[in-house]
């Protein structure tokens, strides 16, 4: 039992930017107490229907905290080549890492086995105590440290508390933060699917009338994760549709590309919101990856925009200590938020746009958006821009990402 113990750092939540950010934070040498609600298994069997798309920075973060090692290298699939096209116009786009004299734009890895290996990397830290299965019951914020009482009745004192309990994050309703959002109005479909006809690692996505499909490769040559944006009432169509007939309409909106679909996995849906926290801090607290922000995932971005948020954190945070400052102390702690919004907000705009500009089936719309992907695909310079943009490589990337 716990009972009632002291910590620099109470970090709400053991996804993966949980504990990206437990393991940075330890390493700046800060006693960390992470507090998961459920439990980390290694993945092992049929692949999980969540997978992300990690780009290289987020690669390098993981790297760097010593995660990457870990990971299951079985079960991820470094992609060297992108290709997206709009279904009903000429526009086309491809991305190949030989261009830039790299050997992959990045890697499709399940959730589970980023969070499985930040865990076995969690494992070795004397001053990080990871609590699994347990649940927050109380939070409270005093001038000089945050308490928090478990389910189980034991207490735990923090100078800051990190927020990462995802996008209905309890610790965010209970400081009364408010939220911005929308609705996308789009639901997302994802499935493992087997294809007639190799991946060849590369990533794939079609722009359709009502929404884009995605064809991640995953770790065999012939199975791929797919992520369909369709309005809520086509992704009942969808859902409700047998094997067979679900396999034909992927199949045709996917251009046959890979050839006959067949579904490997159940289907799940889940409605696709934006949602922007009003404040990323607050005096003792700090909200990182969903818990502030969720995107349109159409380019996959949400995990390595989470990435960003625990790099920064750790940065930010482990000069305030070797400074001697104080951790929480919302003065401190407004430079951080500032930087976390801004790059939430530039992703937050840029998908978007791209929504909006890939949606619907107006004339000039498709026009512009053909011109584009073409100009892109054909201007060297520009191209490398976006290759670079792909791949997470950017200005003011925060050290660990570097």
């Amino acid at each position: 039992m716990l009972s009632s113990q002291a910590y620099d750092i109470a970090i709400v939540g053991g996804g993966m930017v949980g504990l990206a950010t437990a393991i940075g934070l330890a390493q700046a040498n800060l006693n960390v107490v992470v507090i998961d609600a459920g439990h980390t298994d290694a993945v092992v069997g049929e692949p999980r229907l969540r997978v992300s798309a990690i780009n290289k920075a987020s690669q390098r973060l993981l790297e760097n905290l010593g995660a990457w090692t870990y990971l299951d290298t079985s079960r991820a699939t470094p992609y060297q080549k992108m290709a997206v096209w709009d279904k009903d116009g000429f526009g086309k786009i491809a991305f190949d890492a030989n261009s830039i004299s790299e050997t992959s734009l990045g890697a499709i890895i399940e959730n589970d086995a980023i969070s499985f290996a930040l865990a076995k990397r969690v494992g070795e830290f004397d001053n990080i105590t990871h609590i699994e299965n347990q649940r927050l019951e109380r939070i409270a914020f005093g001038e000089r440290e945050a308490w928090l009482t478990l389910a189980n009745g034991d207490n735990v004192s923090a100078a800051l508390v990190i927020a990462a309990d995802g996008a209905n994050s309890w610790v965010r309703e209970q400081c009364k933060i408010p939220l911005t959002f929308w609705d996308y109005g789009h639901h997302a479909i994802v499935a493992t699917i087997r294809t007639e006809m190799p991946h060849l690692a590369t990533a794939r996505q079609v722009f359709l009338k009502d929404g884009p499909l995605a064809f991640l490769p995953l770790y065999e040559d012939n199975l791929c994760s797919i992520v369909w944006s369709v309005p809520p009432e086509r992704a009942n169509e969808l859902l409700a549709m047998d094997k067979v007939q679900f396999e034909r309409n992927l199949t045709a909106a996917f251009d046959g590309r890979l050839g006959i679909c067949q579904l490997e996995s159940e289907r799940q849906a889940f409605p696709l919101r934006m949602r922007y926290a009003r404040h990323f801090a607050r005096h003792r607290l700090v909200l990182a990856g969903d818990a502030a922000h969720t995107i349109h995932p159409l380019a996959g971005q949400g995990v390595n925009l989470g990435f960003l948020d625990a790099a920064s954190i750790i940065e930010v945070i482990s000069e305030l200590q070797q400074a001697g400052k104080d951790i929480g102390d919302y003065a401190q702690l407004r430079a951080l938020e500032r930087w976390r919004k801004a790059d939430a907000m530039e992703m937050i705009a840029a998908m978007e746009g791209f929504k909006r500009l890939f949606e619907g089936t107006n004339p000039l719309k498709k026009a512009i958006r053909d011109l584009g992907l073409n100009l892109v695909d054909n201007v060297a310079g520009l191209k490398t821009v976006f290759i670079q943009q792909a791949m997470g490589n950017k200005s003011a990337l925060p050290k660990l990402c570097r």
